[in-house]
């Protein structure tokens, strides 16, 4: 997992041959009002997802994971926490969803990172985490979640 302020986005495109692109189209995007919906960067190589909902308490939510997708989460307005683990032996809540790219495991997480305006986090396939956590109370976020093929 990484964690890192936009403005230093650069210093991560020598990771994956699409992060510049990905970098790229979000910093295009971060001061638009741009809406929830599902946007083409490169086809299924590479696309973003805008979502806008309420966060929640961590005891509603599960660890996620991915296998055939990078996760670039860029926070566009407000702050939520995200439960953090790395995969390791732990209960599987929903099975692998090759369709979805998504597993889910029952165990909780290891320790929580704020993720805040202007912040984004990178999440690799080994990385478990539980994002749309609440700071204190429920609050209304929008996040920009973008897909990176492996």
């Amino acid at each position: 997992m990484i964690s890192e302020n936009l403005q230093h986005a650069h210093k991560f495109s020598i990771l994956h041959p699409l992060f510049s692109k990905a970098f790229d189209w979000l910093n295009a995007a971060k001061n638009t009002n741009i809406e929830p919906g599902k946007y083409e960067i490169e086809g299924d190589k590479l696309f973003a997802i805008v979502q806008q909902y309420e966060t929640s308490d961590a005891t509603a939510l599960h660890m996620e994971a991915h296998r055939k997708y990078i996760d670039i989460q860029y926070m566009i307005e407000g702050e939520e926490l995200v439960g953090l683990a790395f995969f390791d032996n732990q209960k599987i809540a929903l099975p692998y969803d090759a369709t979805k790219d998504f597993l889910e495991v029952s165990d909780p997480p290891v320790c929580f990172a704020p993720l805040s305006a202007g912040n984004f986090m990178i999440f690799y396939p080994t990385d478990l985490h539980m994002p749309c956590v609440k700071v204190a109370t429920p609050a209304t976020v929008k996040k920009v979640v973008i897909k990176v093929m492996v």
